[in-house]
This record gives structure tokens, sequence and C-alpha cells, in this order.
């Protein structure tokens, strides 16, 4: 039976994909019992009541439970895609025909849709703004000044975020709190090690169907997603390379068992390239001109601007599309350079992004701060916040009880000699 479409204003494309969406959103669910907890509490405590938000995040079937639990906690919530291709178009019909939730997401939306979408969400007059990647913040401290007052906070969910709201803050232009919850313990440890690791390779393997085994992957990056990549690949028999510009990071991966190159030694040698590093143009030409015919290249950073499309583009004569999320690039010279998923995020263009066990801890988390925003408004200052520590081992203890797993507590002994200095040898 079709959900009866609502009359929120909204933008997706067919309602009548809301029943798939709801069956693969209460299948998710199996799987965040930690969130499950907080929106259970939130639909008791509405500490959202009166409380604007904006949720910029990637539609998915995980996303769907964080905005279940804000709405219930009261939040006047909106939805809008953080990424042009992350959107489920049937999750996206769902939230809005069955849980009356506004969303402004189209798998595929063009430029113009997506700025438009951001537009509509400054509309909304937030007071709080979950943010993935920084987009909606930094368009309100462009262009909309006179809604700052209005601001409690945001919280930020990527590496690549973080890194524009302190330019923001170092700018002068962060004029409120904003929770970094990417750099939450229960996040990036897990989110984007373990999370990064396994959505990635999947992203992968759905747009090619090719066998890892025996190929050589070159991980452009190794902080805790590229860790993730490289690990992930290594287990499915590839031969990694890790390229880096953080000497300790570098002896880190070389310790891990892994090479280490420069991209420009790396590039002839490569049969998959993964860029994960939020940092812009890592594969340039110079790069695709050695590199072996039909390599291929992929990004799992967050923007889509690690891999140098347009230059690959001005060396190509013909671009075909060869499989779903899969481009072919004829390059003039003769070789071919396959590029998936547009140069975006490989694990939620060609995939359904990362597995809910993990998006629990994560989403716990932003839920968690947009409620730390709320209890502490007017009393945090302008610029970046850590998730109290007390809060992140909160989140990991849940996660713990609902895998039925114990752990030891200090005795009364253990805590007394933790907290002398007298004792010695």
């Amino acid at each position: 039976m079709i959900a009866t479409p609502t009359k929120l204003r909204h933008e997706v494309k067919d309602l009548s994909l809301a029943p798939f969406g709801k069956q693969r959103i209460e299948w998710a669910g199996r799987e965040m019992p930690v969130l499950r907890q907080i929106q259970e509490r939130y639909a008791k405590e509405k500490p959202f009541a009166g409380i604007r938000l904006v949720a910029c995040c990637h539609v998915t079937t995980e996303t769907a439970h964080l905005a279940i639990a804000l709405k219930n906690g009261g939040a006047d919530a909106v939805l809008i895609a953080s990424n042009p291709l992350s959107t489920q178009d049937d999750v996206a019909a769902s939230l809005v025909a069955d849980y009356d939730i506004p969303v402004f997401a189209i798998k595929g939306e063009d430029s113009e849709t997506y700025n438009r979408h951001v537009e509509i969400a400054l509309d909304h007059r937030p007071n709080i703004i979950i943010d993935d990647g920084s987009d909606v913040t930094a368009s309100l401290v462009k262009d909309r000044q006179s809604q700052i007052s209005e601001i409690i906070g945001t919280t930020e969910e990527t590496t690549t975020g973080i890194v524009r709201l302190l330019a923001m803050f170092n700018d002068g232009v962060l004029t409120f709190p904003a929770m970094n919850v990417n750099d939450a313990d229960t996040k990036h440890f897990f989110d984007n090690r373990y999370g990064t690791g396994q959505s990635t390779l999947d992203g992968v393997i759905r747009a090619t169907n090719v066998l890892l085994a025996g190929k050589t992957l070159v991980v452009a990056g190794y902080g805790w997603c590229g860790k993730g990549v490289a690990m992930r690949g290594k287990g499915l028999g590839a031969n990694v390379i890790v390229t880096e510009i953080d000497p300790t990071k570098a002896i880190e991966a070389i310790m891990d068992g892994f090479r280490v190159l420069p991209m420009e030694q790396a590039a002839p040698q490569g049969d998959l390239f993964i860029t994960v590093t939020g940092n812009k143009h890592v594969i340039r030409p110079e790069h695709f001109e050695v590199m072996k015919d039909g390599a291929m290249v992929a990004n799992s950073g967050h923007f889509d601007i690690e891999i140098d499309l347009k230059s690959l583009g001005e060396m190509s004569s013909e671009v075909k599309d060869v499989r779903p999320f899969t481009q072919q690039y004829c390059l003039k010279s003769g070789k071919s350079v396959v590029v998936l998923g547009e140069g975006r995020l490989v694990n939620l263009a060609a995939a359904e992004g990362h597995p809910s066990a993990v998006m629990d801890m994560s989403f716990a988390n932003q839920a968690l701060a947009c409620e730390y925003l709320v209890k502490n408004k007017g009393s945090l200052e302008p610029g970046l916040h850590s998730i109290p520590v007390e809060v992140d081992k909160e989140i990991a203890r849940l996660k713990l009880q609902a895998m039925g797993i114990a752990i030891d507590t200090l005795t009364p002994e253990q805590i007394e000699y933790m907290n002398s200095w007298t004792s010695g040898t």
C-alpha cells in the first residue's frame, strides 16, 4: 500500500517509494540500539520543544533514525542532502510520507538544486544546524548575517567540515558555538575507520565487480578513513600503497605493514586509487598521464575535488558511461582512466554508505551534541567545542551493553593507587 502523501513542503523524487523506504529504515534500526534509547528518552522529555533545526546530512536509512529522534524530541526539523549523490530516494520519501519530516533531497540533484535546498534550509531560520561539510553554516555566515543572532549553535560530522569551521573561527566569522562531533572517540575511531573502510570498498565493488585480490590499491591519506580503507583492502588481498604528506602518519603506515610512496611514484603502479585526504587535486594530470591503461580512481573524501576531474576531462577525447556510477575517460594518448561515482563519495554514490552499527554511535553523538547546545545555551563561547568525555564514554557504554559485552571496573584499591603519587617501585 502506498503511503498517503502529506501536505508538507518537500522535494523528493517520488513519494510512492515510501513503503520500501520505511521497510529499510526499520531494518537499519535493528543495529542502532544506542540511538533508539536516546530516541525513547527524547520522546518523553522533549528537549527540543520550540527549537527550529536544520540537518544537512547524507539522507540514508541511518540518518532517518537521527531525524526521527530529533522530531520525537520536539524539534521543528528540516532535512536536506549534504551531497548530490548520497540521497536514498526511498528513505527521503518515507521520511516525508510516514514520519512528517520535511525533506529536500534527490539523488543526482544538480548543483543549482543543491544550493537551492541550502537556501530553503536557511529560510527555516534554524536555531541549531547539524552539518556535514559545513555548507549550511558557511552559507549562513556569508549570506545570512541577520540570522546569526537566532543560532544556538551547530554540530559538524566530518573532518572537512571541522577544517572549514576552524578557518571561519580564525577569520573571526564563526561567532557562535560549534560542536566537534567528528573528533569524538566513538565517532572517528569507528565511523571513520570501520565505516569508511567497509563502505568504500563496498561502493567500489558494486560499481565495478572487480576482484581486489592481487590488485595494487593506492590509498591517498592515512588518517582514520585512510587506515580503514587500507586495512580492508589488505584484508581482501590487495597490495596496498599509501601516500601521505604527514611524516608521522607515513611512519605509522609503514609500521602497519604498508608501502609508502609519493603519488608520482605510486601512480604508475596502481590498479585502483582511493582518495581520503579532505584536500583538493590529490590526483592530478601528471598522475593520470603515467597511470596504467584502465586504472580506476575513486574518492571517499567529503567533496568531489580530490581528483582533478576538470583536467582529466580536458585530457580526454571521450567520456563513456560503462556501468552505473562508472565512467571511462578515453585519453588522447590512447589510454583510459575509469572514474567511479563521478569523483564524489563512492561509498554513498555507488553503495549505501556506512553500516548502521557504526552510524548508531555517530548519530548518538549528533543527537546528544544538539541537546548539549540547548542545555548550555548562552554559556558556550564561540568556536569549536569537543563532545564532553562523559557523553563519549556513555555512548560506548550503551553500545557495549546492547552488544551483551561486560567490562571490568576498578577496585577501591586501584582507584586509590591511580590517584596517588606516593606509591612507586
